[in-house]
């Protein structure tokens, strides 16, 4: 087989931009005196490029890797069944939303019933760390904490102590010395995470990094850090609420459509038994502007709490609030609401998801908006009611994907009736306990569930 020779590019250490010839200052960042040449371009790949000839996939074998369960049935979830070994799994969130508490939780019970863990921190020290374990009530058995960020120095420790898994918080504190870029920066972080990819194979260790988010709540640093790794989790939540969601977005070993859900105590993060339940133990019976609505994250139904206020605007262009649901489509459901024949135009709307979720698919168009409507009108909506259907431009309710799904969690909690589109698939089999009230548009749902007050009057007049 032919050889490739070396080729000889010049790199920007700042954002990783290539050029075919040496240049004061880089094209695509405008910094100065940041690009370096680099010879061989073949040992920046992700794993060493060992010559290997071609298999036959019908030939191919398939070696299942024993997984490493958790004690955590959420995590489990989200991760396929538990860590799977020599994988990378990048964990990332918002500060201060549980991150370091997780992985802590988690090498710790590593290091209980398997071997040891070598914890390395570049954010903390270690009487931080052993603070946290404290109020964890986490002993530290078999559990090493390291405080580095030179990568050199970290594996190297890691050849020396070969756990059972490692923990790197986080992967922007590490650094590579051969480098002249700033930790943080994409070129570092590209190279640290290819250096440790690159001993988890070899060794058939997992390894687990932290990774900081913007403010737009993407991964800070080059977006292949996320190609590169086998998993890649998002925790979600409010920091003042004590919900947290564990979403994963990328999964080589599993299912992507799985969402755990944690609670944060002063003992740490715990599962939460019933998400449904738990959500809608505050609801109040009778209350004005709030409907329960069945939203699916990933492969599971949860029942949801939306809120919606409405008050006379004291500004000329009033204003549309939204927590936990995206502001456009708020827009869009208070535009469709108004042709309905419910005047907002001299109105503040303010709507809210309770437990600090976020909620992202139309489904819930519907449940906004007769929560904006109940508000408006001063009308609860009745207490066993569920709602869910999407509301087009036109005031169409459009359908719902896995409707049945959703029916079943809402009668499982006690629900009667649930609004859906008059479009709703007959063969979508509604329990017993639960009755179906078809709707074509938004008018009419409206109408049905929130008789007329003198509210309305007051308001046209």
């Amino acid at each position: 087989m032919l050889k490739v020779k070396p080729k000889t590019e010049f790199v920007c250490t700042s954002c990783e931009s290539v050029s075919l010839k040496w240049e004061g200052q880089c094209r695509g960042c405008s910094a100065w005196n940041t690009i370096i040449e680099r010879r061989d371009a073949g040992r920046y790949g992700w794993l060493r490029s060992d010559t290997q000839a071609a298999v036959h996939l019908a030939d191919a074998s398939v070696e299942e890797s024993p997984r490493m369960p958790l004690s955590s049935d959420e995590v489990n979830r989200v991760l396929g069944g538990g860590i799977v070994p020599g994988s990378l799994v990048l964990l990332a969130g918002d500060p201060g939303i549980g991150k370091s508490t997780l992985l802590l939780q988690v090498a710790a019970e590593v290091a209980d019933e398997r071997a040891s863990v070598l914890y390395v921190t570049g954010e903390e020290s270690v009487s931080q760390v052993k603070m946290r374990a404290d109020r964890l009530g986490i002993s530290g058995k078999s559990l090493y904490i390291l405080t580095q960020t030179n990568i050199e120095e970290t594996l190297a420790c890691l050849d020396e102590q070969r756990p059972a898994l490692a923990v790197i918080d986080s992967i922007q504190t590490m650094y590579d010395p051969s480098l002249s870029s700033q930790p943080g920066n994409v070129a570092q972080i590209r190279e640290c995470a290819r250096r440790l990819l690159e001993w988890g194979k070899a060794n058939n260790v997992p390894l687990i990094l932290t990774g900081h988010v913007t403010k737009g709540g993407d991964i800070a640093g080059p977006r292949v850090l996320e190609h590169m790794v086998d998993v890649a989790l998002y925790m979600e939540g409010d920091a003042v609420n004590s919900w947290r969601l564990l979403r994963g977005v990328k999964n080589r070993f599993g299912s992507t459509n799985e969402v755990g859900v944690l609670e944060m105590t002063g003992a740490g993060l715990r599962d939460v038994k019933d998400p449904s339940e738990s959500f809608l133990l505050d609801r109040p019976r009778h209350a004005v502007g709030s409907v329960v609505v069945p939203v699916l994250e990933g492969n599971r139904a949860l029942l949801v709490e939306i809120q919606a206020l409405t008050a006379p605007s004291t500004i000329p262009t009033p204003r549309r609030v939204a927590t936990g649901f995206d502001a456009h489509r708020l827009l869009l459901v208070c535009s469709v609401i108004t042709r309905a024949g419910i005047p907002l135009s001299g109105y503040d709307v303010i709507v809210n998801v309770t437990g600090g979720l976020k909620i992202s698919e139309p489904a819930a168009d519907l449940g906004v908006a007769l929560a904006i409507a109940s508000s408006f009108r001063n009308v609860p909506v009745g207490v066993d009611l569920a709602a869910v259907g999407e509301v087009g431009l036109s005031g169409e309710i459009r359908r719902a994907p896995q409707t049945e799904r959703r029916v079943k969690e809402a009668s499982r909690l006690g629900f009667r009736k649930c609004l859906v589109p008059a479009n709703t698939d007959d063969r979508t089999s509604a329990p017993e306990t639960l009755h179906y009230e078809r709707v074509d548009t938004l008018a009419q749902a409206i109408n049905m569930c929130l008789p007329m007050t003198r509210r309305i009057s007051e308001a046209v007049a």
